[in-house]
């Protein structure tokens, strides 16, 4: 069994890890965090505030209490290089994983989810990426670092190849980057989640990752991001895309890039928690 930090639940999920379909934990680090940095608090901030959420969804009409969820706490991830955090995450999504149960990590800065897709690819090597994103991220490097947030996609590629990483939601990048969309590298709608549904009929029968990193949302809703992008996705838009996704093979999902350092009001940081409430539903399916 991974082991990792004992802390409150989220949304007090209280099954043990051996009755678990999933298993929930928290990645924070913030390492190469290119502008404002403190997405390392977004775990223990999603844990702390999800005491306000009710565990009933009126989106899906299903419950999470008594759901076989089981929650390891944070990680303890060390400062500095990426180097040593990724094989962390990558080592506890590999035990998650070997026991047939779905990994669901909350970030966290982006990269965190190169270290889960590993992971997960070893044991379903057929793996798809589903990415909500106002970034691309799919630079060859940043500032000459191959591993950041602003390259975690690409670096994904890097391991799955061409055809299995759809993006939504997306409103900024390099030329370069956009130029992989148009050349069919990767399957990108730009802007908002209207080509959504076509992604589905191209994901089904397929092993598939959700990544969402929370900056798709209109920083006008959703101000506790490292770094907003104005033009994003409601919170209505983005809800409703992942009740939408019942019925794919979710074997792993994330929730990245809540900084709470940024919206003391704490409205991010309870969207968050709701998003990974509706997330977690539909997993369950």
């Amino acid at each position: 069994m991974p082991t990792a930090n004992p802390a409150p639940t989220i949304l007090a999920v209280q099954s043990t890890y051996e009755d678990a379909n999933i298993v929930l934990f928290g990645a924070p680090y913030d390492g190469t965090t290119s502008y404002r940095p403190g997405t390392r608090f977004g775990p223990s901030a999603i844990r702390r505030e999800s005491y306000g959420l009710e565990s009933y969804s009126p989106q899906q009409d299903a419950d999470l209490e008594g759901a076989p969820i089981h929650d390891l706490g944070d990680l303890d991830l060390p400062f500095g290089g990426p180097d040593i955090p990724l094989a962390i995450i990558r080592e506890t999504v590999e035990g998650v994983a070997a026991d047939d149960k779905i990994p669901v990590m909350l970030g966290g800065e982006h990269l965190v989810t190169l270290g889960a897709v590993e992971a997960i690819s070893h044991k379903y090597p057929d793996l798809h990426i589903l990415h909500f994103d106002a970034h691309t991220d799919l630079r060859e490097d940043y500032i000459g670092q191959r591993l950041s947030h602003a390259t975690v996609l690409r670096r994904c590629h890097d391991l799955l190849g061409d055809g299995r990483i759809f993006q939504l939601g997306i409103r900024s990048g390099l030329r370069e980057e956009f130029s992989l969309g148009r050349e069919g590298h990767v399957w990108q709608h730009l802007f908002d989640l209207d080509g959504l549904p076509e992604a589905i009929d191209q994901l089904r029968g397929h092993p598939v990752y959700v990544t969402i990193d929370l900056d798709v949302l209109d920083p006008s809703v959703f101000p506790g991001t490292g770094t907003p992008e104005p033009g994003g996705v409601s919170f209505q838009a983005l809800a409703q895309a992942i009740a939408s996704l019942r019925g794919l093979h979710l074997v792993g999902a994330d929730l990245v890039e809540l900084s709470p350092p940024y919206d003391p009001s704490g409205i991010s940081t309870a969207a968050a928690g709701k998003l990974l409430r509706e997330l977690l539903l539909v997993i369950l399916g």
